[in-house]
């Protein structure tokens, strides 16, 4: 009894090293919102360039569309075991964020202004309203993770961000529901 006791008690230890949150830096939300922008600008080029019928192109853009839903669950998780950012920080982060916010923008703008192209894929403009859904969902947690850790003096330009994209968002799903 007693060697099933500390078995047990070495494995409840295990599992709370294990389950508690890593902290993290900075410097990965930095390289975070980096990755983003790199998966948004492919992304926004990929609806630039599709035509209909392209079935190869619709799958190409699903494809960058899960990549990227991933990564903004990512970066929400890495901003959240962050923790507060500071002064010296926060302006890097926001002039990050703000820097993505027009490729945002045009991306969706572009995605609406195609729903032709993609209804002529029978398929897609569900599955397409649907990634703009989580897409928004995904897009929203970041926003609130970021503009909670952010000092009191930037939370009003994060925020004042995050409408311009809402907005942005709320066109584009009205376009496919």
């Amino acid at each position: 009894m007693v060697q099933f006791t500390r078995l047990f008690v070495s494995l409840c230890l295990i599992a709370a090293s294990v389950s508690s949150p890593t902290k993290r830096t900075v410097a990965q939300v930095e390289a975070d919102i980096a990755s983003i922008s790199t998966q948004l600008t492919t992304l926004d080029e990929e609806i630039k360039d599709f035509t209909a019928p392209d079935p190869l192109g619709a799958l190409s853009i699903q494809m960058t569309t899960g990549s990227l839903e991933h990564t903004l669950n990512t970066a929400t998780l890495h901003v959240k075991e962050t923790g507060p950012i500071g002064e010296a920080d926060a302006p890097t982060i926001l002039d990050s964020v703000e820097a993505i916010e027009p490729i945002i923008i045009d991306a969706l703008t572009q995605i609406a202004g195609k729903k032709a192209n993609f209804a002529a894929l029978l398929v897609a403009p569900p599955v397409v309203l649907a990634d703009l859904e989580t897409l928004k969902t995904d897009t929203d947690e970041l926003g609130a993770a970021l503009i909670s850790v952010a000092p009191t003096d930037l939370k009003p330009s994060a925020t004042s961000i995050m409408s311009a994209i809402d907005a942005a968002f709320a066109t584009a799903i009205a376009a496919y529901s």
